[in-house]
């Protein structure tokens, strides 16, 4: 077992972990953190999306020793500590951009990190940052319409290129 200190949706945790273990069953299994899902466990689905210093990656290949001294954010940490949704959330609601809703949690995190570089993104960029997320239920175009959707959500009031999250502490959502 090894140690580990990192920021989990804007708040220090420690965490003892296999040198094996992937940083998805860390946040499922060990901080009840279970909105980021497992899918195909081979990243090839993108369920499992979470951001890692910003940067979107699979969390069932990410090892959660590379998670030490590392920002870690997780579909929990993007709504608001008063429990208000993140300008994406209302959007993939408002939009209908989801069904069974497996996918959208990895969705909404791919979606994040292009939006905190991009905040005017055309429909290519959107196209390309969801292209490691599959849906087998929508069809993408609601998906897409919601990110556009969000992205104006986030300009109009004036939070585009912010952190996707603000600290907040950690709350479990199944």
């Amino acid at each position: 077992m090894q140690s580990i200190t990192f920021s989990i949706n804007g708040r220090t945790r420690d965490a003892m972990v296999q040198p094996h273990e992937s940083l998805l069953h860390l946040l499922r299994d060990q901080l009840a953190l279970t909105g980021t899902k497992e899918g195909c466990s081979t990243g090839y689905c993108g369920a499992c999306t979470v951001l890692v210093d910003g940067a979107p990656v699979n969390a069932c290949l990410f090892f959660a020793v590379d998670a030490d001294r590392r920002d870690i954010t997780t579909i929990e940490g993007l709504a608001g500590d008063d429990g208000a949704l993140h300008p994406l959330q209302r959007a993939f609601v408002e939009g209908g951009a989801l069904q069974c809703g497996f996918c959208t949690p990895g969705m909404i995190m791919s979606s994040a990190a292009l939006l905190a570089k991009n905040p005017s993104p055309t429909e290519a960029d959107v196209r390309a940052a969801l292209a490691g997320n599959i849906c087998r239920c929508t069809g993408y175009q609601s998906i897409e319409h919601a990110v556009a959707l969000a992205a104006q959500h986030l300009r109009d009031e004036g939070l585009q290129g912010e952190k996707p999250h603000a600290p907040t502490r950690i709350r479990s959502r199944a």
